[in-house]
């Protein structure tokens, strides 16, 4: 009996390409238009997946230079905190952003001032930590990068550079001209930020040679703004204006040929006709929606992202170790089992869940860094759904030494829960009620339950989220994986 083979609308679709038909032993002109076509959709939609960090950090820029303004002068902060108007991927409601973005190849070397107390990263646009010469750090300013969270200048340095590097500065040697300025500081009262935002707005960026421009600090919160990766065309238009920027540095021959057959070449005109634009529309989209999809695997690549085998939580550096914080990935996402071949689904997976990556935020130093778990599903592997109710238990002493938080995004796009309600969080400033045996139980549903609204998280009937479990300072318990988080159950 012969096996019925299964088959979807994309097996039809390559079942058709395959078998378009020749005559003597030739394309005829609509097959040859046809496969055409096909090999520009094709050669579209590996670009965009090769080049998500790209688009993720250039979505951000555009979004954010379009609502706040841009040069290295301008640094947005969300002073009462990122909620979700503030669309962009995966954010912390319990932490004080500031995000910029600035080029070296425009304004020269550049000085980032910082103050103390701040936890930040320094990256090129790939969302790679820049190294710091002396070998010791990449990426981290702050209380884990050199100046241990004393504060200090930063000399941010473009590709390449050969110039002299004066004395009495921090070292940042970048891979790209431009640079992703990311930014944290930690707020002791929630009702006063006062003293945080001050302290954020200390920070200065300024060129080492000529006369710097006033800093200036527009409040991001509550602006409605899209800063999620760009998921149509302009992507492409993204991309041209950057290769223009960057020149041959930004990648490989072999991927900068790539892009030159989409027509992004630097220095030469990226005017596309309307057959051409809707192609690349229509690459943009389904490869964004691939994303998506690959976002909510629990097996990327051959590698079980679950953290413990009795749980659904996952985390792309679920084997990493003391010795090793990224596991068998280095932050520029090759695999060092495989000869430091890109892993080139799991960079699509992090680009779709999160935005920038440190050794410090990695830390396995107990009371260092930072410890961040998704949970897509409950404990029966079924997507988590908005209208339905559930329970998540965290057993007695968390062990975060600063704090822990819950947050819900978007299953469409990554972005902060819209649940009505202030934030999508609940973490241990909030002050949960505990159970008698100091367990805290979190409820999440659409409606509040009856008693437990003090541990309540709103969701909303017919939109899919997700939730990311923080632990700021991990203690030992987090690390060697003693302490587990139940699992999302249903509450009937």
């Amino acid at each position: 009996m012969k096996t019925k083979l299964y088959t979807s609308p994309a097996i039809e679709h390559q079942e058709k390409i395959a078998n378009l038909p020749f005559v003597e032993n030739r394309a005829t002109a609509d097959t040859a238009q046809t496969l055409r076509d096909e090999l520009l959709y094709q050669r579209a939609t590996q670009a965009y997946l090769w080049a998500l960090p790209l688009i993720n950090t250039l979505g951000m820029q555009r979004g954010s230079e379009k609502a706040f303004g841009e040069g290295y002068h301008v640094l947005p902060v969300w002073k009462k905190r990122l909620d979700a108007q503030t669309l962009v991927t995966t954010p912390n409601s319990d932490v004080i952003y500031a995000m910029s973005y600035v080029d070296l190849g425009k304004d020269g070397p550049l000085v980032f001032d910082a103050p103390p107390m701040l936890q930040g990263i320094l990256l090129d646009f790939w969302q790679r930590p820049i190294p710091v010469d002396g070998g010791k750090f990449a990426g981290d300013f702050g209380f884990f990068g050199p100046d241990q969270g004393k504060g200090g200048k930063f000399l941010l340095l473009p590709p390449g550079y050969k110039g002299d590097v004066p004395g009495g500065y921090y070292v940042y040697r970048s891979g790209t001209n431009n640079v992703f300025v990311f930014l944290r500081a930690f707020y002791a009262d929630a009702s006063n930020l006062k003293p945080t935002n001050d302290l954020v707005e200390q920070t200065k960026i300024y060129p080492l040679k000529g006369e710097a421009k006033a800093m200036k600090f527009p409040d991001a919160s509550g602006v409605p703004v899209d800063m999620l990766p760009i998921s149509d065309a302009t992507a492409f238009d993204q991309l041209k204006k950057l290769v223009d920027a960057e020149g041959p540095h930004l990648a490989d021959p072999d991927w900068m040929g790539m892009l030159a057959g989409l027509g992004i070449v630097k220095g030469e005109p990226f005017q596309l006709d309307e057959r051409t634009r809707g192609i690349l529309d229509r690459a943009a989209k389904s490869a964004y929606k691939m994303s998506r999809v690959i976002a909510f695997d629990e097996v990327v690549s051959g590698r079980s992202f679950r953290m413990y085998p009795d749980r659904r939580w996952v985390n792309p550096m679920a084997d990493a170790t003391p010795e090793n914080p990224s596991g068998k990935l280095d932050l520029s996402w090759r695999r060092v089992d495989r000869g430091g071949a890109l892993d080139v689904d799991c960079r699509p997976w992090f680009f779709s869940n999160y935005y920038s990556v440190s050794p410090g935020m990695l830390s396995q130093i107990p009371g260092k860094g930072a410890f961040y778990i998704i949970a897509f599903t409950d404990g029966d592997g079924a997507p988590l759904t908005g209208g339905t109710s559930y329970r998540l238990n965290l057993p007695k002493d968390v062990p975060a030494a600063n704090f822990w938080s819950v947050t819900l995004y978007e299953a469409e796009n990554g972005s902060g829960l819209a649940n009505g309600r202030p934030f999508p969080s609940l973490g241990s400033r909030d002050n949960p009620a505990r159970n008698a045996d100091g367990s805290t139980d979190l409820y999440l549903g659409p409606k509040a339950p009856e008693g437990n609204e003090k541990n309540w998280l709103a969701t909303v009937p017919g939109k899919g989220y997700f939730a990311i479990l923080r632990l700021y300072g991990p203690t030992e318990p987090a690390l060697a994986k003693t302490w587990k988080p139940g699992d999302f159950t249903i509450v009937k």
